[in-house]
């Protein structure tokens, strides 16, 4: 989400930050970091907030967790503009839900560098921000959440007991999935996946396990080849035990099929899964409870997954 008073400020703000541009689009304001090419034009969906809350009351959601637009996080800015630029999006986002309760939000930090990123972090943690949300791809196309040199976020995160919402990419360099609108079809996991599966390998999700990781779309895959890299982990030195990982990681109803969230909810527990829409974006489900009635569960895993689960996680009142 980019509320409006936010969108407002970038316009103001952003142009004083030597290595971004601010580019006016008809269909929307895009945004070029460095020497990256332009993020697409925001969609209006993103910034209309009366629009959500009435989405939100259509569909009886009392409240929603929500984080920045992954296109705009700022990762190829240079490290001071990073932090910079990640303190306007925080404080636009804390200020409208001071402003609208109903919103829960998640910060945005300049993962770029592990320090600043941890430094923001603690920062947005003792300003009321229940945790934050990441890309798969902290530096872009090729990049690894387990660089040793982000190694101080992941304390930060520990140490604080954040929720860290890792987000898919939006461009993770695979050209096959430009067809047939397979980025959002399966690109999305595909990219999940192997960052997941990194994280759990290199024993990251357990070693800092006062984090709390969240990862959309079934947990971006990882239940169904958990078996196949706990194979992995027996014949591989030095790796974590995956299967150790998955217990201790949330994820999202956003499956579009409830066989599918069955299996996941088997795989990971209701109490882990929580209620998703990806809300505005066209991919999403923007009926959420539906694939919750749908999947012949008991009356404490709805209650778990409609919001039991996230009002303990996010410490909503």
């Amino acid at each position: 989400m980019i509320p409006p008073d936010l969108l407002a400020t970038i316009r103001k703000e952003g142009p004083r930050l030597s290595s971004l541009r601010l580019i006016e689009d008809p269909a929307g304001l895009a945004i070029a970091f460095g020497s990256a090419k332009p993020s697409r034009p925001i969609m209006r969906g993103l910034s209309d907030l009366a629009g959500r809350l009435a989405w939100m009351d259509k569909q009886g959601i009392d409240k929603q967790v929500n984080g920045g637009w992954p296109d705009w996080f700022g990762s190829d800015l240079s490290p001071a503009d990073g932090v910079a630029w990640c303190k306007i999006m925080n404080e636009g986002l804390l200020s409208a839900a001071r402003s609208e309760p109903r919103l829960v939000p998640l910060a945005t930090l300049p993962m770029q560098d592990g320090a600043s990123a941890a430094a923001v972090l603690k920062e947005a943690m003792a300003a009321g921000f229940r945790g934050a949300m990441i890309s798969t791809l902290p530096r872009g196309i090729g990049s690894v959440l387990d660089a040793p040199d982000l190694d101080p976020f992941w304390k930060a995160a520990d140490d604080t007991g954040a929720v860290i919402h890792i987000h898919p990419a939006f461009d993770a360099g695979e050209s096959r999935v430009h067809d047939y609108g397979l980025a959002n079809g399966v690109g999305r996991v595909s990219d999940a996946i192997v960052a997941v599966s990194r994280l759990a390998m290199s024993g990251h999700i357990t070693r800092y396990g006062n984090a709390k990781v969240f990862v959309p779309i079934a947990a971006g895959g990882l239940p169904l080849v958990v078996g196949r890299l706990k194979r992995n982990h027996a014949i591989t030195p030095g790796t974590s035990d995956p299967a150790e990982a998955l217990s201790l990681m949330y994820t999202d109803t956003i499956e579009h099929d409830p066989r599918v969230l069955r299996f996941v909810i088997e795989m990971m527990g209701a109490d882990r899964v929580m209620l998703g829409s990806d809300m505005p974006f066209p991919i999403g489900d923007h009926e959420p409870m539906m694939i919750v009635r749908n999947a012949g569960l008991k009356p404490d895993q709805v209650d778990a997954i409609s919001g039991g689960t996230a009002q303990k996680l996010f410490r909503i009142n």
